[in-house]
């Protein structure tokens, strides 16, 4: 099964869309030839910067679609979508927005996930069929085979380099923590992000996020909180000696380009939606795990509590171990 064009159907969220990325290299080794068009949001738009694996973006004006305004924003979208006229879509959002834009295309070839919400199976004509408590990267994976793609080890995240931030400087080495998630009870405190900085003195911490601050920077800390670009947060995550995040989008853009990774999970089942790293490390209920030991181990990883300060001390040795031996 061979295709000259494809519609990617991925508009968000953030660490979804980086699960996709090994899926779209896959269809694209299948389909060399072809012109791969992805549908995505405007914000999430730069990580597909320079992507070997797409030819065009098409912006899905999420943001504009609400109150009266909705007309004015949608109806350019949707004669621009008629137009493209595709030989194959490939729904990896699964909801009904994104059947009826695949639809919309008039694509005689659909492609969709089995376990997609809203209705959206029934717009489909080819259905991957997926273990709904799997990983994204592995459910979207199935998908891409199912178009003819082969799925070959290592995965490849076709991501950006990123871009240097102005007035900062990547030495001495540093420490990045991105403690903030929109989540109920995933972002960290203000007590916990202070101490976590002060427990790794001297070395440099760097803090980012989106969200309103509130904590109190203590030397070591460089506050890039609601100062970087997505591309520059990508920046910072490959020069980091280390990561430490909450569950949230810039943690998985961390798995898929540095094993030097700490994934804090409170309320989330990191075998679902954790790291796809297999060397990367995972907090959960008070423990520490490599993401490879998560498969053989006999906690109900459905369950969890909140991170709290008494917590601090093995991430931090972690850290500090993982320094030493890179010094080493």
């Amino acid at each position: 099964m061979s295709y000259n064009s494809i519609l990617v159907i991925k508009p968000s969220s953030l660490g979804d869309i980086v699960h996709t990325l090994p899926a779209v290299g896959a269809i694209r080794q299948a389909n060399p030839k072809a012109k791969i068009t992805w549908v995505i949001n405007p914000e999430w738009a730069p990580l597909l910067r320079g992507n070997p694996h797409i030819d065009h973006v098409h912006i899905f004006p999420r943001g504009e679609i609400r109150g009266l305004g909705v007309p004015g924003s949608l109806l350019p979208f949707m004669k621009t979508t008629r137009r493209l006229r595709p030989d194959a879509a490939v729904d990896f959002q699964g909801l009904l927005r994104s059947a009826l834009i695949g639809r919309l295309s008039g694509a005689p070839d659909f492609f969709g996930l089995s376990d997609a919400r809203e209705g959206s199976r029934w717009f489909y004509n080819h259905v991957a069929a997926v273990d709904r408590c799997g990983h994204s990267v592995e459910r979207y994976l199935k998908l891409a085979e199912l178009v003819g793609g082969t799925v070959d080890p290592p995965l490849h995240f076709a991501l950006p380099t990123g871009d240097p931030l102005p007035r900062f400087d990547e030495h001495p080495p540093f420490v990045l923590l991105h403690p903030f998630a929109r989540g109920r009870g995933k972002s960290l405190s203000d007590l916990a992000i202070e101490q976590f900085c002060t427990d790794l003195t001297p070395t440099r911490v760097v803090v980012v996020g989106k969200r309103r601050r509130t904590f109190r920077p203590p030397e070591n800390c460089v506050d890039l909180v609601n100062q970087t670009t997505l591309l520059q947060l990508v920046r910072l995550l490959r020069a980091a000696r280390f990561v430490v995040s909450v569950d949230s989008g810039p943690m998985h853009i961390a798995a898929a380009v540095t094993d030097r990774l700490i994934s804090i999970h409170t309320w989330s089942d990191p075998r679902q939606v954790g790291p796809y790293n297999h060397n990367a490390w995972v907090w959960k209920n008070g423990r520490l795990l490599r993401v490879s030991e998560l498969a053989a181990a006999a906690d109900d990883f459905r369950k969890g509590r909140a991170f709290r300060r008494p917590d601090l001390p093995q991430v931090v040795e972690v850290v500090r171990r993982e320094l030493l031996s890179q010094n080493a």
